[in-house]
């Protein structure tokens, strides 16, 4: 996200035209969206350290099991 986020910084900078004005408008509009989802990813993240460091984790479940089952992928 961090990385998206970055490239969204880097297109921003290289629309300065009036004619851009839309598409800039948009690039910070998805910036934000991106900055709002990377504080949700870190949130969750942190929780599931937490989780493991405090042996919270279902010790049944895969990293790949407990992955699906935190980020809600499916």
């Amino acid at each position: 996200m961090q990385e998206l986020i970055e490239q969204l910084n880097e297109l921003e900078a290289k629309l300065t035209s009036l004619d851009d004005a839309m598409y800039r408008g948009g690039v910070r509009n998805a910036k934000r969206l991106a900055e709002e989802l990377l504080k949700k990813e870190r949130e969750t993240i942190c929780n599931a350290f937490s989780d493991a460091r405090h042996g919270a984790v279902e010790s049944r479940w895969t990293a790949e099991e407990y992955f699906e089952e935190i980020f809600k992928t499916k």
